[in-house]
């Protein structure tokens, strides 16, 4: 379902399942981010009620989410650092770089989204497999799920709201290739993208 091109090395999983600690935090500021992704659309496009709705919906599920991984880094007597930074992300804006407009920009937003709900989606796959904890297993197999989902959402929105003549899917196989080719530096690190 996901389409992704180049599958996270599996060394991966076993790098995270043996340092929880820092995945769970990177993953905890990635629900604030992905929050505040959704909470930026809305502000951005308040003329498209479905986005708008929708947004809303996404934004306070992530905030929930966030909530939920700091609960579970709390009652492993752990607590939040500083943000990490996101190179995987910055990596993935390249793509969309150049002048477009506004509607254009929109499709861009929504495919951007569609592609860290893929990718996150991928990694908590992978961490339920691959972790003992049952509770944290639980927890993973479940976020993968509404991270399917999202993706699924952004997808969707995404041709819906596509000006005539913009091919979605087209354009979307162009950022599956080119995320294909940044996951060769990825997988060595202990965060959900790195």
């Amino acid at each position: 379902m996901l389409r992704l091109k180049m599958p996270t090395d599996p060394r991966w999983a076993e790098l995270a399942k043996n340092n929880l600690r820092e995945v769970m935090i990177d993953h905890a500021f990635c629900e604030q981010k992905a929050a505040s992704s959704a909470i930026s659309l809305i502000v951005t496009y308040p003329e498209y009620p479905e986005i708008v709705s929708k947004m809303s919906e996404i934004a306070i599920e992530e905030m929930e989410h966030f909530s939920q991984v700091h609960e579970k880094i709390l009652a492993r007597g752990w607590k939040l650092d500083r943000e990490r930074k996101d190179p995987y992300v910055n990596d993935l804006r390249k793509f969309f770089q150049g002048g477009v407009g506004r509607h254009e920009n929109l499709i861009n937003r929504l495919l951007f989204s569609a592609m860290i709900e893929a990718r996150s989606c991928e990694r908590f796959r992978m961490l339920y497999k691959t972790i003992e904890d049952e509770e944290l297993k639980s927890f993973y197999h479940n976020l993968e799920q509404s991270e399917a989902m999202h993706y699924a959402l952004f997808i969707d929105l995404a041709k819906k709201y596509a000006p005539e003549g913009l091919d979605v899917e087209a354009r979307w196989q162009d950022f599956l290739a080119y995320e294909a080719d940044l996951m060769s530096k990825y997988g060595t690190q202990e965060t959900i993208h790195g």
